[in-house]
């Protein structure tokens, strides 16, 4: 199934669509689609970038994301495996519009409440592997049981919100495309110097256009959300780079001043650098 930018083509009698991605990178684009979608990852790590908020996946993770709530999956091309992912795609309305709202699936709301921000689940991963790894071999009537254990597993499991906030409107193609190109900008550059001017030329906005539109679809100034994403970055360099000092980690997640560098640090993860790096160990 290939997923077009804020598109995602529904083959006209599946409500349960069942995709396997083996890749050496995932499709990379911002983009949204109408179903949920309750992924595994069975390989490879990278960016995650769900409506406002940025961190890491990486292999085992859990990820449900929920109808059209727009994100990227930006693969670390520096890892040598391909990178590999199963998915369930499914809508709220996918067996009928009142399928979920049946008495007997009253437990599973809180599942469709978290999924409102997405949501990366932190327990029972073994078990949703299993499961997830019999779907492949599985008939479609199979798959919906399997979706149906999958769902209670889930809404009984532990879990973190992905995003703390989500635009509520749909992108239209045009916007999608603006918003895409600017996430796919900073993604490439954010270890480098970027500048109002530069990323509202990628936007083709003025620069106050594009701060109000930025703001509007993401509840914080782009500034902001640029900082999160090198903070995000030096956090996973911290645990992949244990023998690099702050300063290079600093350097190399596009913080040109360390006191910068700490300062951000400790507004977006609330503790120092060196603090973090210790609670690794």
């Amino acid at each position: 199934m290939k997923v077009l930018p804020f598109k995602i083509p529904k083959p006209e009698k599946d409500a349960l669509i069942y995709q396997e991605d083996h890749e050496r990178v995932f499709y990379d684009k911002l983009h949204q689609h109408a179903e949920i979608q309750f992924s595994i990852i069975l390989a490879g790590q990278g960016t995650l970038i769900v409506g406002d908020t940025v961190s890491f996946y990486a292999k085992n993770d859990i990820i449900i994301l929920d109808s059209n709530m727009p994100h990227v999956f930006k693969s670390d091309k520096k890892h040598a495996n391909p990178s590999r992912m199963l998915s369930l795609f499914f809508t709220r309305e996918s067996f009928g519009p009142d399928f979920f709202n049946l008495e007997e699936l009253q437990e599973l709301k809180p599942f469709f409440n978290r999924c409102k921000h997405g949501f990366k689940v932190t327990s029972n991963q073994k078990a949703i592997k299993t499961l997830f790894l019999q779907l492949g071999a599985a008939t479609k009537l199979e798959r919906f049981i399997l979706l149906l254990k999958l769902l209670k597993l889930v809404t009984a499991a532990n879990y973190d919100s992905l995003s703390s906030f989500v635009y509520n409107k749909k992108y239209s193609d045009n916007e999608g495309k603006r918003m895409r190109a600017v996430l796919e900008f900073t993604m490439n550059n954010y270890r480098k110097n970027i500048s109002l001017t530069a990323v509202a030329e990628v936007s083709n906005m003025t620069k106050n256009a594009f701060c109000k539109y930025f703001k509007k679809r993401t509840n914080k100034s782009y500034f902001q959300f640029l900082n999160e994403l090198r903070i995000e970055n030096a956090c996973r360099l911290m645990q992949v780079q244990p023998d690099a000092t702050i300063s290079e980690i600093a350097y190399q997640s596009g913080f040109n001043n360390i006191s910068n560098f700490n300062r951000q640090f400790k507004i977006i993860k609330s503790k120092a650098p060196s603090t973090f790096r210790k609670s690794l160990n």
